[in-house]
């Protein structure tokens, strides 16, 4: 057998996906490794057609390539996307049933990984426009004006507002001040080219991914996973390659920084590990969620009682918070005045968070006798969604007081999950909060197989260029049969037992 192959029930040979040899051979499977960078290269050349490129590209607006981006070639360019978006996740499959198997190695994992990313390196903006948002924040600050009292509309450069979502263009930036920070180094040194200033921005939250590298194999040593399982599922995935990479999207230095101080303070290297989780805070505010739990980690390293460990590890932390956040604060010009505006992607409503989605189907059924206001009902069931989530976060948060330090990681990985979930809106990068922490537990192949569908999901919530496509109901059905496919062949290879042989 190839170090290749799998075949379905009627074939030779499979791969049973529950198995977990012992010893690990090291086998490069190269022809799968070969289907995803196929993959990402057909999203990287059908992108430059439809997906988020910027407004005024002076290779793809004029010239022989401009059809691209057009009527029929357009359409041609979406194609090529999502088929090379169904190569990369056959690919990612076949890869996590050889994972599973014990057949394929941690390495052989990030040589795929690191072949699937290259090409969305340079691909233009997937499935969303969030990276000219950024650079319009970046402008604002560098301006000199108060990037967190008032939108990129106030700009007066054309080049950087045409690129802009209209959500955004009169929303203060809600992001910290390391990323107003990088955002501005970004303007700085490309100005009003948007093309180098995008590309550049992707290459400013690649720490990220080094941390996330560096991190991962320390947090599977204190959490009891296995390190190939955890390097396919975070690395290898679509939520990595074409969200925070494709996209992309500065969550992953967010998550880099967090995953890298929470196994920092495991390792009881305090002061560094909240530092490194201060900056994941000072990057986007969602880390914040973590810190509490974090604190129980530190506690639990002291030798003293246990309120009396919290309260010395409470006034460490207090400490080391303030001291980063106004040192980066001050480095970057600004205050804290983002912290008034981390629920801005609140104001977008559609079904994907489940408060909202609730508040859709409630409103449907009251329609058939009542007429009440959508935004009536929708309010009311976020209020409830709210209340549910600070009752289960408090929950997972006081039952982590007696716990080791892996079991507190494990309920603050819930509680990122939670609120990811349970906030009004949902966005499908958000999964990868919790899942930077989570990747490290033990897994058993059913619980991957929801991970697989429901991470194939995420790429259809939105179109190639970031266009809502929640309420073609047609696209959902399909991508949802696509996502339970994709869940059950990690599992089960060949489900719809296309290979098998007729019986003679």
């Amino acid at each position: 057998m190839s170090a290749d192959t799998e075949t379905a029930p009627g074939g030779a040979e499979t791969v049973p996906a529950t198995e977990a040899p012992a010893t690990v051979e090291t086998i490069v499977p190269r022809r799968t490794i070969v289907l995803g960078t196929i993959g990402s290269l057909l999203m990287l050349i059908g992108g430059l057609g439809a997906a988020a490129g910027v407004v005024n590209d002076p290779i793809m607006s004029d010239g022989v390539f401009s059809w691209m981006r057009y009527g029929h070639g357009k359409m041609l360019c979406t194609i090529v996307v999502y088929a090379g978006y169904v190569l990369l996740i056959w690919a990612w499959i076949r890869l996590g049933r050889q994972v599973l198997a014990g057949r394929v190695g941690t390495r052989p994992v990030l040589i795929a990984a690191a072949c699937w990313i290259a090409p969305m390196l340079l691909a233009p903006a997937m499935f969303t426009s969030d990276v000219y948002s950024y650079l319009a924040q970046g402008a604002v600050a560098l301006a000199g004006i108060d990037p967190f009292s008032a939108g990129p509309g106030i700009l007066t450069s054309p080049e950087l507002l045409e690129n802009v979502h209209p959500f955004w263009l009169d929303q203060p930036s809600p992001y910290g001040p390391v990323f107003i920070l990088l955002a501005k180094f970004a303007v700085w040194l490309t100005g009003t080219n948007i093309l180098v200033g995008s590309l550049l921005m992707r290459v400013l939250l690649l720490p990220g991914l080094a941390l996330l590298l560096w991190a991962l194999p320390g947090l599977v040593r204190h959490l009891g996973g296995r390190l190939p399982v955890a390097a396919w599922a975070l690395f290898a995935g679509p939520l990595m390659v074409v969200h925070l990479v494709g996209g992309p999207h500065n969550d992953l230095l967010m998550v880099g920084f967090l995953a890298a101080g929470t196994l920092l303070l495991l390792d009881r290297k305090h002061v560094a590990g909240f530092a490194l989780v201060t900056l994941a805070v000072a990057t986007k505010a969602s880390a914040l969620v973590a810190v509490p739990f974090l604190v129980w980690v530190w506690a639990g390293h002291l030798s003293s009682t246990r309120w009396r460990n919290f309260a010395r590890a409470c006034a460490c932390a207090v400490v080391v918070f303030a001291v980063v956040l106004a040192a980066v604060s001050l480095a970057a010009g600004v205050n804290v005045g983002w912290i008034h505006h981390i629920d801005a992607s609140s104001k977008l409503v559609n079904w994907l968070g489940a408060p909202t989605a609730a508040g859709e189907l409630v409103h449907a059924i009251i329609g058939i006798a009542v007429q009440v206001p959508e935004t009536v009902v929708i309010t009311v069931t976020r209020l409830v969604g709210q209340a549910i989530l600070v009752l289960v976060l408090v929950r997972l948060w006081w039952r982590s007081r007696a716990a080791e330090g892996p079991d507190v990681v494990r309920k603050a990985a819930y509680a990122l999950f939670a609120v990811a979930l349970l906030s009004p809106t949902l966005l499908p990068w958000y999964l990868m909060w919790g899942l930077v922490l989570a990747v490290g537990l033990p897994w058993k192949p059913r619980q991957l197989a929801v991970f697989v569908g429901v991470s194939v999901f995420m790429v259809a919530p939105y179109s190639a260029d970031g266009q809502q496509m929640m309420y073609n109901w047609a696209w959902i059905a399909l991508a949802v049969a696509a996502s339970v496919l994709a869940a059950v062949s990690l599992v089960r290879p060949d489900p719809l037992h296309w290979s098998a042989r007729p019986v003679a």
